[in-house]
């Protein structure tokens, strides 16, 4: 990476569109209360890029010549978190800024810690916004708003890139690559969020080095496929993520599923759906969502018929955690969701073998996952399991008829022909 950087070019406040109404009350309070006691003090990343771009900011970011501990002694609800990268996190009534130390190149100091050519450890503080300006990933997320007088410090031409909506890394792409792999699932997030172009020279090493993702600890990929997947832009992320050969990186038993056309399109489906409900302001569940992901490899362990002697839900259970094993060496799922998503998968087996008996029918319907792993059966009809559809007619009959008509389905056990097809509902994220 370059060890200089040009001089900024300072955009005065009449010449760029950032006004102070469109930044937080909280993130605005911490600006002032650190220059006030004498620091530096500037929003930078995401915040600024989204208001310039006429997009309201999930969060706002500060940055500062004031060390950590600092930061901590000037706000009364503050702590710091990270090891590997030490934050201040500021609350102000119910929103979190968070605050980092500008920071310098790892050999410029003790608190840098690599190991072949990536970074483990990154708190080499500095004085100087340049050294910060350096260490910034994409020319989009350099630019900085200066509390001090209103303007915009421009480090590399990323105004420019802003409006010409381009994707182009800081420094050499390789290296910055390997410094941290997660920048490469950073790009497909940002050009799938914003709708820009991943420049050459940005794109071009990502498809050598997407392996280099298997060195990032599972937990920390779990966050980012949260962000690729939960943050209303699924589908084209997923995209990207197989158009760069990073899709089997974080999902290598999924991916070797793709070759089936059910598999691919309940893929497709999910996330469509979930891209949908957020954009309806409605809630998902990344349960739902992972559950879909890993239901393809664990499909392929089940045997299309019951075998003699065997319990199917044990067969069910014993390749869920398979599965879910193998994958957590990748991806690192919480207990509190995979738990979620076994109760989904199993409820495929009672929702579709189990129904005839008219005991179980009714006591599946007060499970508390019922309505995800019928909305999972929906999912599996719809992206073409077609021996699926019929079972999923009778359970919406079912739901949709009076006591009556319930026994009557129940005495029938399916589906019969003459009852009438209600329209089904569309599957969702739950």
């Amino acid at each position: 990476m370059q060890d200089t950087i040009k001089t900024p070019t300072r955009i005065p406040r009449s010449e760029h569109s950032l006004s102070r109404r469109n930044i937080s009350k909280a993130a605005l309070s911490v600006l002032y209360q650190l220059h006030t006691a004498g620091y530096q003090a500037f929003l930078v990343g995401g915040g600024v890029r989204d208001v310039l771009l006429g997009r309201i900011p999930k969060d706002f970011d500060v940055v500062t010549n004031a060390r950590p501990e600092q930061v901590k002694s000037l706000f009364r609800n503050c702590r710091l978190i990270g090891r590997r990268f030490v934050l201040a996190h500021v609350r102000l009534s119910k929103e979190i800024v968070e605050v980092a130390t500008f920071r310098a190149h790892h050999d410029k100091g003790g608190g840098g810690v690599m190991e072949q050519g990536r970074i483990l450890r990154d708190n080499v503080y500095s004085n100087r916004l340049d050294d910060d300006a350096l260490r910034r990933d994409f020319t989009i997320n350099a630019l900085y708003y200066d509390i001090s007088d209103f303007s915009l410090l421009d480090y590399a031409n990323s105004l420019a890139d802003l409006e010409a909506g381009v994707i182009r890394l800081m420094g050499e792409p390789t290296l910055r690559y390997q410094e941290d792999p997660v920048r490469m699932l950073r790009a497909i997030r940002f050009s799938a969020k914003l709708g820009f172009t991943i420049e050459p020279q940005t794109a071009g090493p990502i498809y050598e080095l997407s392996a280099l993702l298997a060195a990032i600890p599972p937990a920390r990929l779990f966050e980012e496929v949260l962000k690729l997947f939960l943050s209303g832009h699924a589908v084209q992320s997923y995209v990207q993520l197989r158009h760069y050969n990073l899709f089997k990186q974080l999902f290598p038993y999924t991916d070797m599923c793709l070759d089936d056309p059910h598999a691919l399109a309940l893929i497709e489906q999910v996330l469509h759906n979930t891209d949908e409900r957020l954009a309806d302001n409605k809630p998902v569940a990344p349960a739902f969502l992972l559950a879909a992901l890993l239901w393809p490899p664990i499909s392929r362990l089940v045997p299309d018929k019951p075998i003699k002697g065997f319990n199917q839900q044990e067969v069910l259970l014993e390749a869920c955690q398979h599965v879910l094993a193998k994958q957590q060496r990748h991806v690192a799922i919480p207990r509190r969701i995979t738990v979620l998503m076994q109760e989904i998968w199993l409820l495929q087996n009672r929702l579709t073998r189990q129904r005839k008996a008219k005991k179980k029918s009714l006591s599946v319907l007060d499970h508390p996952r019922f309505r995800a792993g019928y909305d999972f059966l929906l999912l599996r009809a719809s992206a073409g399991e077609q021996e699926m559809v019929n079972e999923v007619e009778w359970w919406t009959n079912f739901l949709n008829s009076d006591t009556v008509g319930r026994e009557s389905l129940l005495s029938q056990g399916s589906s019969p022909a003459s009852t009438k097809k209600r329209r089904r509902r569309k599957p969702k994220t739950e």
